[in-house]
């Protein structure tokens, strides 16, 4: 290790990052390779993006889960990972009743499995709190997430649950730049300090015409229906992060997990697609 002149060791480099926080080389080489598989799966083997999905859901909820019990919080793991895999999985045989019904059997084997989990004898603590953020989990990543199981089996659902991924990363990467170049009014500082309303503008154009287009083309239906639709995608986008942002600052941290560089974990980088799932299917199975 080399010296400085005062005798000490030189201090190392610390790894480069872009304006908007991000190690931006490893970023943009695992969007491609995730977006290369989400690609692959959607449009030449749809039924491949159940195995995608249900693996992606596993591990985003394992993260959450796992910060929240060293935050204190008593959470059902079992029920959860088990109960996320059936309501991706039943979409398949029974569509929207499958899924629900997986839903309310999550819930009620969580209620239940938190409250005797220290014995009958002994009375739980904390279990409003606990029960009150199990639902939230339950809701918030394996349900919304199936979403695009339920959109995958509708006609054309690959391109369907494309579209909807494609208007997501083309709004974030809109906010990113429009940010990053024009970025000066912050749209919730006590939130994200990184997101201003020049991102939000940049996000509604990118978004936008990424779904018109998407939607003309691809789908071979009218201009207009990407207006909604790209619309809807991005303020549910952009209300997905904040809220990821919230739950972290609520727990004192930056990620969500490690597991992939320039990201954080898997809910870092699915978190404003999660609610942009349920908005999506919603417009596509009403408008077209």
């Amino acid at each position: 290790m080399a010296e400085t002149e005062t005798g000490g060791a030189a201090a190392q480099p610390a790894p480069k990052s872009s304006r908007a926080g991000r190690d931006l080389p490893a970023a943009i080489a695992v969007g491609v390779v995730l977006g290369s598989m989400a690609i692959g799966s959607l449009l030449f083997a749809p039924k491949w993006w159940l195995p995608l999905l249900a693996i992606a859901i596993a591990i985003a909820t394992h993260e959450v889960v796992r910060q929240l019990r060293e935050h204190g919080y008593a959470m059902p793991v079992v029920p959860l990972l088990l109960g996320g895999q059936a309501m991706i999985w039943l979409a398949w045989p029974w569509g929207v009743a499958g899924t629900l019904g997986a839903y309310g059997g999550t819930i009620v084997v969580s209620m239940v499995w938190r409250l005797v989990g220290q014995g009958l004898r002994e009375q739980p603590v904390n279990y409003l709190r606990d029960i009150a953020a199990t639902v939230l989990l339950a809701t918030w990543v394996p349900l919304f997430a199936s979403f695009t199981s339920l959109l995958i089996f509708q006609d054309h659902g690959g391109v369907r649950v494309f579209i909807v991924i494609a208007t997501v990363v083309f709004a974030d990467i809109g906010g990113y730049i429009a940010g990053v170049l024009f970025g000066k009014h912050l749209l919730a500082p006590a939130i994200s300090p990184k997101k201003s309303w020049e991102g939000l503008g940049g996000s509604l154009l990118f978004g936008i015409t990424a779904a018109v287009l998407s939607v003309t083309f691809l789908l071979h239906k009218p201009a207009w229906v990407g207006l909604p639709l790209g619309l809807m995608l991005v303020i549910t986008g952009v209300l997905g992060d904040l809220v990821e942002s919230q739950v972290k600052r609520d727990l004192g941290i930056k990620d969500m997990g490690t597991l992939l560089p320039g990201h954080g974990g898997i809910m870092d980088r699915i978190d404003a697609m999660l609610p942009s799932a349920v908005a999506g299917w919603i417009v596509l199975t009403l408008l077209v």
